[in-house]
Parts: C-alpha cells; structure tokens; sequence
C-alpha cells in the first residue's frame, strides 16, 4: 500500500466522519472504497466516450460507403 497525504474541505470531513461513525468502518477502508468506485465510473465514462468517437467515425464512412451504392446501383439502371 502506498501512503497518501490528503487534504479535504471542512464540511466534507465533517460528513465523512459523521458516516462512518454509524458505519463503524475504517476511514481509510472508507477512502480506498469511495476511490476505487469514482475510478469505475470515471473509466466508463472514458470508455463510453471512446466508443462515441469511434461510432461517429464508423458511422460516417458508412454513409459514404452507402452514397457509392447508391450511384452505382443509378448508374445500373
């Protein structure tokens, strides 16, 4: 385990302690867990990003794909 030195606002502290009172659970298990889930999320919303960006890019050379068909099947008539 690495050893992190944190600074955090007034209030948020104060909320934390106050939850971990009633949970009886370890301020840095509390930390490490917080962490470890907005690590997830964030990831999904890199990923979901990623996945726009290239859907965009693949849906655009599909309708360019889709135009040269279209041509082509006019020029057959």
């Amino acid at each position: 385990m690495k050893t992190l030195s944190l600074k955090l606002d007034e209030i948020l502290f104060q909320q934390t302690e106050n939850i971990l009172s009633k949970l009886n659970k370890p301020r840095n298990r509390y930390i490490n867990e917080a962490l470890a889930y907005y690590n997830k999320v964030q990831n999904r919303k890199l990923i979901e990003k990623k996945l726009a960006f290239e859907s965009n890019l693949v849906g655009d050379e599909s309708m360019k794909v889709l135009g040269e068909f279209e041509a082509f099947e006019s020029n057959e008539d």
